[in-house]
């Protein structure tokens, strides 16, 4: 397709995702749009126009202006998609943050977004009081206070920090219409922060059509029957934009939780009668965990994308009784630049005909076509890393160190291309030199290393850096030492991924060297890591080592840290 063709197809369903909410709101304002299962609410489209067509006019009532910054500091993701579509209805710019964030973490990235509002709830509201001196500015604050009977609701929580304006949040929510504020496709929607793999972690500014073609693969498998069931952090690009978002450009429904549970797993997806998920790696073993029953079959879920793709991919979805699995390659920056469709099971062999809702095997395979996307079958689908093709947006190409371009079969740093305006980011937030440095040669380098085979597909390598992915998350050995650091006993540490015992994710290794004359132990760095760092970011493993093995011009030799602590764990799983 030349450029134009491609706009006309990002147009059929609309590039601004605000316009694209209203028109369901025109044409099926009755049907559900938002299940919250956590307090088991429902919202329909037309409700939920009403609720963020008021944020939207009360944001722009309180000084919100097209290109602010708003921070969104909340667990509750019925909040967070409501602010999310009131912030870009006032033309200002969604900045999720991380709840599990507190301190250093926190302060980083609120000084970095330097935000006009941050809203947060009740339950994260002494995390954030803790660090609003160490801000460089002074935003307004405002604070959701949940009912009574909602499943957040907290009997007294505390006020905001005296010297810090409070908005209401009945100020925020009575009645108010939409102040009717024009964006184009390359208007900034986003800041969403990512990992560095060298230094701190960097805003990734999204324009509108960004979303467009990030969600463009996903949601052209689905229609106005489909589900779609989400327990992915709002701040993730997963949950708030590939799921929600997708949702929206579809007109169908989203069922959302506030995290993934093995256990409730099957359960919501039969309450809510959901038909597409996307399962991220650490899931799928924890689901398969599960005793087999004769009924594992009879469920809904019939289309599921997995990121990454595992190698037994066609095990769990014949077990399960997944028709279709999507994969290929997606990240913040660069939204999806790779996919893929693999028909795992026959029609009525998979979902059983009585629960299979959407698209027909015939008619998906009739939207590959259309799309030029290879529909494979899942049990040919056999080697590692699978991504599949470029999508009609970007054009991809395999780089080697001087950055020319490799031959297939040769592995290389993953570059990607748009091919129309503003399909990849922006910028990083405050950081050209990076930018710079990513747009090299006029291609968009990943950081990841991937091959082109000789049968025309694309797959995944490895990383490149130092960079880390546990439980979903992206995090770089960076941040984790940077953390680490702050113990008044440690002079200085280094962090390591190795292979988790589970799925294809990481394990965080950290070596660390005390400070002259003091002692520090394993286990208070593993108690100072539970007192300031998410979960995901802990060190599996510490070691205190007398010092670090290091490179003539002073660099950390990490290798050879990955090498002896994988040597240390094979020794004692042997003896």
């Amino acid at each position: 397709m030349n450029e134009r063709d491609l706009t006309e197809l990002l147009n059929a369903d609309g590039e601004i995702i605000t316009e694209r909410l209203d028109h369901w709101g025109a044409v099926a304002g009755d049907r559900t749009f938002f299940y919250y299962g956590e307090d088991d609410e429902t919202l329909s489209y037309g409700e939920f126009i009403r609720r963020t067509d008021a944020i939207a006019g009360n944001l722009a009532r309180v000084g919100i202006v097209k290109g602010d910054r708003v921070s969104v500091f909340c667990k509750n993701p019925l909040i967070s998609t409501q602010m999310m579509f009131g912030i870009w209805k006032a033309g200002a710019v969604y900045c999720p943050v991380n709840f599990g964030y507190a301190g250093r973490l926190l302060t980083y990235q609120l000084n970095d977004t330097r935000p006009t509002l941050i809203v947060t709830d009740g339950a994260l509201l002494p995390v954030l009081n803790e660090v609003l001196d160490d801000l460089d500015l002074k935003p307004s604050i405002a604070v959701h206070r949940p009912a009574p009977d909602a499943h957040d609701y907290i009997a007294a929580p505390p006020a905001v920090r005296s010297g810090y304006t409070e908005i209401a949040w009945s100020e925020l929510t009575k009645p108010a219409g939409a102040p009717g504020v024009k964006v184009s496709f390359d208007d900034p929607a986003n800041l969403i922060y990512t990992s560095g793999t060298t230094g701190p972690s960097k805003g990734v500014v999204q324009p509108y059509r960004w979303m467009t073609q990030y969600t463009f693969g996903l949601r052209s498998l689905l229609n106005r029957d489909d589900v779609i069931y989400n327990d992915l952090p709002m701040y993730h690009v997963g949950g708030a934009i590939a799921n929600v978002c997708r949702a929206v450009w579809v007109g169908c429904e989203v069922a959302v939780w506030n995290r993934f549970s093995p256990d409730g797993f099957w359960d919501r997806i039969a309450a809510r009668r959901a038909t597409t998920a996307i399962l991220l790696d650490v899931m799928i073993p924890w689901l398969e965990k599960a005793p087999p029953t004769d009924d594992d079959r009879r469920n809904t879920l019939n289309k599921v994308h997995m990121q990454p793709l595992p190698l037994h991919h066609h095990q769990f979805a014949s077990r399960f009784g997944i028709d279709f699995v999507t994969a290929g390659f997606g990240q913040t920056e660069a939204g999806v630049g790779l996919t893929s469709f693999l028909e795992e099971t026959r029609q009525g062999e998979g979902t059983p005909d009585d629960l299979y809702r959407g698209y027909s095997h015939a008619q998906v395979r009739e939207i590959a076509v259309r799309m030029g996307t290879p529909l494979l079958p899942g049990d040919g689908a056999a080697r590692k890393g699978l991504m599949g093709v470029p999508t009609a947006f970007m054009e991809v190409s395999i780089r080697d160190e001087m950055d020319e371009e490799c031959g297939d079969e040769v592995a290389g740093h993953l570059c990607l291309r748009p091919r129309l305006p503003g399909i990849l980011f922006h910028s990083y937030l405050g950081k050209p030199e990076a930018t710079v440095s990513a747009f090299r040669n006029l291609w968009f380098h990943t950081g990841d290393a991937a091959l082109r085979g000789r049968d025309g597909m694309y797959y995944y390598v490895d990383r490149l850096g130092d960079r880390i992915r546990v439980r979903g998350e992206n995090l770089s050995s960076f941040q984790v030492e940077d953390m680490i650091n702050q113990h008044p006993s440690v002079q200085m540490s280094a962090a390591v991924a190795i292979p988790s015992d589970e799925g294809e994710e990481d394990q965080v290794v950290a070596y660390v060297v005390g400070v002259a004359g003091g002692v520090v132990t394993e286990a208070a760095i593993h108690a100072f890591a539970a007192e300031t760092m998410p979960k995901y970011m802990r060190p599996r493993h510490v070691r205190i080592v007398d010092d670090l093995p290091r490179t003539p011009t002073n660099k950390v030799e990490k290798y050879k840290l990955r090498q002896l602590i994988l040597a240390e764990l094979k020794a004692g799983k042997a003896s």
